[in-house]
């Protein structure tokens, strides 16, 4: 008798490429049989069959649909596209991103690239830049917390929403000590504010990034140089927050001028103050209910570097989760 649970299917891929959409050596296929070790599969020319659970091949299709959308709309998918789709491996969590989300209006486009939010934490987050004056985005590594907020502020700055950009970092060593660094103080702030500077230049053309920094629209400066100002008409960026005091923390937010927008961005998992307390975390009890103020809590499943940092961050938060356990 027929498992009424168990049946073939046969999705016709229409136009597309199939050697577009399952990519280099049929490697998006080969992570949906990992997925779905209970299904087997069969490609031929433009005919994908399947046999297995029912269920799962439900969501196969609406899986494949996905590749396909893609890849009519830009000819090919990529392994970190086709991994936003399918969701982490080794996870039961649903898929992060769809292909309508995915094909989203970017936020900024240059040299060819169209920069907009990946996973489903990210679009939270750009939206909550988009509502609020000041966001807090929060999170481990590779989330995209800085990235997509400067993404933000050079939007702000070609649309005339800002007159300037302001991004700014607390000088705090990592188990080194400036003193001991060879050259000049700005040749030793440098190393801090080089990943600044690094998000500038891969969203703007490289031609307009060192006028823009000499005329003072870019400004990217250590948080020392923030004390006693007032910051109109700005989109200013305060990245890894977690280093900043209580004391900082208070004198940044209160530099918020008329027509301005701030985001505050940082990993409260990468403290590297020797004694003082945090300021972010200081700052997101205190100012928990305060209106035009959101907090994006941002997690490994928006990490969009190569997916064994997802699988780090999470092996660290376990072991960290057993470690406080009486």
């Amino acid at each position: 008798m027929a498992d009424p649970h168990h049946s073939s299917r046969t999705i016709v891929l229409g136009t597309a490429d199939p050697r577009a959409l399952f990519g280099a050596g049929d490697e998006h296929l080969r992570a949906l049989e990992e997925r779905f070790p209970g299904v087997t599969f069969f490609l031929r020319g433009h005919r994908l069959t399947l046999t297995g659970p029912t269920a799962e091949m439900n969501e196969i299709e609406r899986l494949v649909d996905g590749l396909r959308e893609v890849t009519l709309a830009q000819g090919t998918v990529s392994a970190r596209e086709a991994e936003r789709l399918f969701g982490r491996p080794g996870r039961d969590t649903a898929p992060q991103t769809t292909a309508q989300q995915m094909l989203s209006e970017p936020i900024v486009q240059t040299r060819g690239k169209q920069i907009r939010p990946q996973t489903a934490g990210q679009r939270d987050y750009v939206h909550a830049i988009d509502q609020h004056t000041i966001t807090f985005g929060v999170g481990p590594a590779g989330t995209g917390k800085t990235f997509l907020a400067v993404a933000k502020a050079v939007q702000a700055l070609q649309r005339r929403e800002v007159s300037r950009i302001v991004l700014t970092r607390p000088a705090v060593e990592a188990g080194e000590r400036l003193g001991y660094l060879p050259g000049s103080l700005e040749e030793k702030i440098d190393p801090y504010l080089r990943p600044l500077f690094d998000a500038i230049a891969s969203l703007m053309e490289p031609d307009a990034v060192p006028q823009l920094l000499g005329g003072g629209t870019i400004e990217v400066a250590p948080l020392a140089y923030m004390r006693g100002r007032t910051l109109n008409d700005a989109f200013v960026i305060l990245d890894e927050a977690q280093n900043t005091t209580p004391e900082q923390m208070k004198m940044f937010l209160t530099r918020l001028g008329f027509g301005s927008k701030m985001v505050v961005t940082g990993d409260a998992t990468q403290i590297d103050l020797p004694h003082a307390k945090s300021g972010l975390k200081h700052a997101l009890r205190i100012l928990d209910g305060v209106d035009d103020l959101a907090v994006c809590n941002l997690t490994s499943d928006d990490i969009v570097r190569h997916s064994l940092v997802g699988r780090i961050v999470d092996a660290y938060d376990s072991y960290d989760s057993r470690k406080d356990q009486p």
